[in-house]
């Protein structure tokens, strides 16, 4: 896949801590989409939590309605809304209108719910939360597509259920599953042929994880009569750059603790254990995430498009590591110099610079020749104008 193009993306959980105005945290989010759409970022990922104090969008579609008035070209996803949680025909129904609304702009990103304590809240058993997701996409695709639908579980019943409204974009809007260790979300995107996201980190361990998922993605697709296609595999990692090294571990020093620190003592699993006395180390050595400069992020990126075999879309897990300044010099830093590497968008620059520069000497001399001819015209015209003159003032 050297030659493919690799889209760019953040997933925006997001992380806030405790300790700010969450008003203002959220304010900032829509601010930072203004931002990425004016960097030309391709997508950003919104999540849905209600538990945990960290996480603090509750829902996505609602967000996403307005980050669509305020940005003009960014895709804008649901990563993820959880399944479970929802009646899946009025799921369906609210995303309908939201592709309206943006005009095409929104993708449909599902799973079965991370947070544990989101599922005790309704009284949902944590051990059903997969079987549930898959029951109720089971109908949403069709619904989507504009199929009537009946079917009765044990959480919901549908009879003849028919969307009113079509999808805006035809033949339905771009849908995705998220995977993280267990084979779930790679077996249901593989069998309605949809997109996975694969969420979890970028170690080593997990890309071999998120690899062997893929691999699952792909069997299972073929065998339900799909074509599987890389660039619908999204992978989310973790980033924070500046001009020098040392100025991008001064920044996360800002939050990188207390991100820590919620996945240690709320979220599913670590993703720092909680025994590494400096996360910032633990996070370079463990390949883990990427702290440094543009060229550190490109040569990351690479080893993971490497070891991955590709993917479509890098998405970067937006975690307030450093504060808002800083932030956003990450993310224009990304842009300028990172996904160009990525997307052949400055390589024929390149070429027609290094062009000229090889044929700078024949070029400057044409150029001259060019000129000397000119004046040397010029001259010539003007002394037969004079010579005229000359001869006429003597005739008279």
């Amino acid at each position: 896949m050297s030659e493919s193009y690799l889209k760019s993306g953040i997933f925006l959980a997001p992380f806030h801590n405790h300790d700010e105005n969450p008003t203002l945290s959220i304010e900032r989010d829509l601010e930072l989409l203004e931002h990425l759409d004016r960097l030309n970022y391709h997508e950003a990922w919104i999540g849905e939590h209600h538990s945990g104090g960290f996480e603090l969008i509750a829902c996505p579609e609602m967000f996403i309605a307005a980050a669509a008035q305020r940005t003009r070209h960014i895709r804008l996803g649901t990563g993820v809304v959880s399944l479970p949680y929802h009646n899946p025909f009025m799921l369906a129904d609210r995303m309908v209108q939201l592709d309206h609304m943006t005009r095409g702009r929104a993708m449909f990103g599902v799973g079965p719910g991370a947070l544990v304590h989101d599922a005790l809240k309704v009284g949902i058993d944590p051990g059903k939360q997969r079987q549930m997701m898959n029951e109720a996409l089971e109908v949403i695709v069709p619904l989507l597509r504009g199929e009537t639908v009946s079917r009765k579980t044990d959480w919901f019943e549908l009879v003849e259920a028919q969307l009113q409204l079509r999808s805006y974009t035809r033949p339905t809007m771009e849908l995705a599953v998220a995977a993280a260790r267990s084979p779930s979300g790679s077996l249901a995107a593989g069998k309605y042929g949809i997109g996975m996201l694969s969420i979890g980190g970028t170690s080593p361990m997990a890309m071999e994880a998120h690899t062997r998922n893929w691999g699952l993605y792909e069997e299972t697709a073929r065998a339900n009569g799909h074509v599987p296609d890389r660039k619908d595999w999204r992978v989310v990692g973790l980033f924070h750059i500046a001009e020098t090294r040392e100025e991008a571990r001064r920044n996360v020093q800002f939050g990188v603790q207390p991100f820590a620190d919620y996945f240690r003592d709320v979220a599913t699993f670590p993703i720092i254990p909680p025994d590494v006395p400096d996360p910032y180390q633990w996070l370079i050595e463990s390949g883990t995430g990427c702290i440094g400069t543009p060229d550190d992020a490109i040569a990351y990126i690479e080893r993971l498009m490497v070891g991955s075999g590709g993917f479509g879309v890098i998405c970067e897990l937006a975690q307030n590591w450093a504060d808002w300044d800083a932030t956003k010099k990450h993310y224009e830093l990304m842009a300028r110099f990172v996904h160009p590497r990525f997307q052949q968008s400055r390589e024929r620059l390149r070429e027609s610079y290094d062009y000229a520069t090889t044929h700078h000497v024949d070029f400057t001399g044409q150029a001259s020749a060019a000129i000397q001819a000119e004046i040397d015209r010029h001259a010539a015209r003007r002394a037969a104008g004079e010579n005229s003159g000359e001869k006429k003032a003597a005739a008279e």
